[in-house]
């Protein structure tokens, strides 16, 4: 039997040309194929950079095309501000995940462009979430009250989502005079940004003002005092806006006219001397027991004197009631 003869040449260089032809048909015939294309210009709202966000993604293996689409490709730019991705870095992302670039295509631009979206809380939004505060916890008649020189330094940038805030005033405020608050924002739960927020609240009350000079010890009547609109916030805290606090009440010290009264200007006369005869009265389970005593020293109402009681010479110690009496607590 005669066999065939193989003439060396270039018909012999065929067959293994055409085995690796053969094997690269049979391996993308198994294998899947995604392709990946990232677009020029991106907006994304999260915190990182995925890179199913920043271009489309499509593939036989839908597991495969999810796995790729949440390979993350780095931080994400701060809101409103941009970052820019190279064919490097996504390169280097995928085989850094084990993904087959023999399987895959890389459609890009040179670089791609990612911004981050925002939420701008304008100068103006700022203000009124201020005043609107100010509005429930202000603790005076609005009618008596200007707000003025409101300073608010920059409008604030946010990330997306739930956004919520917190007037925090300083701590025993006193809305009174030159007053800095902070506006707290929050995205979803979380601190993101702090608005400064400083102001001035105007308070035009009526408060107590000597009308003339008025020397020691005088008791103050209707004709030594007026009522005169002042700003409070200028004038300390525990200034006297009412007459009832002032009349039948005798000055501590000389006081100039014009002066806004306060309550260590003015005392309480006192009602009995050192000398004055007074009633001691004892009381106890329904007992009831008087006797006279003899002042020590000058006592005005409600305030613990020493008295001697003139039966026994004893000294007790009393409350004035009045002019005329004392009580010994038990």
């Amino acid at each position: 039997m005669a066999y065939p003869k193989i003439i060396p040449g270039r018909f012999s260089v065929v067959i293994p040309v055409l085995s690796m032809m053969l094997i690269l048909m049979i391996h993308t015939a198994v294998a899947a194929y995604e392709k990946i294309e990232l677009f020029e210009k991106a907006t994304i709202e999260k915190e990182v950079i995925l890179l199913g966000e920043i271009g489309r993604v499509s593939g036989d293996n839908p597991q495969q095309v999810q796995r790729i689409k949440n390979i993350f490709l780095g931080n994400a730019p701060l809101p409103a501000k941009k970052k820019i991705i190279d064919r490097d870095q996504v390169v280097y992302r995928l085989k850094q995940q084990g993904i087959d670039l023999l399987t895959t295509q890389i459609v890009m631009p040179e670089e791609t462009e990612i911004i981050r979206r925002f939420k701008k809380i304008s100068v103006d939004e700022i203000e009124k979430i201020i005043l609107t505060f100010l509005d429930k916890n202000l603790p005076w008649d609005k009618s008596l009250v200007n707000i003025k020189d409101i300073q608010i330094k920059n409008e604030v940038i946010l990330p997306m989502g739930s956004i919520t805030y917190k007037v925090v005033p300083p701590p025993k405020v006193d809305y009174l005079g030159l007053t800095p608050f902070s506006v707290d924002f929050s995205v979803n739960g979380k601190l993101k940004k702090r608005s400064w927020v400083t102001l001035y609240i105007e308070v035009m009350a009526e408060v107590v003002v000597t009308k003339k000079p008025l020397g020691r010890f005088k008791l103050i009547c209707e004709n030594d005092i007026c009522l005169k609109k002042k700003n409070l916030a200028k004038l300390p805290s525990n200034v006297i806006t009412r007459y009832e606090d002032v009349l039948g009440k005798r000055t501590r010290r000389s006081i100039d006219s014009n002066v806004t009264l306060r309550p260590d200007h003015v005392e309480l006369p006192p009602l009995v001397k050192r000398g004055d005869i007074v009633k001691i009265i004892v009381e106890s389970q329904g007992l009831k027991v008087t006797a006279l005593g003899k002042v020590q020293g000058k006592g005005r109402r409600g305030e613990m004197i020493k008295v001697i009681n003139v039966d026994t010479s004893k000294a007790i110690y009393a409350r004035v009631l009045d002019a005329n009496n004392v009580k010994v607590d038990y």
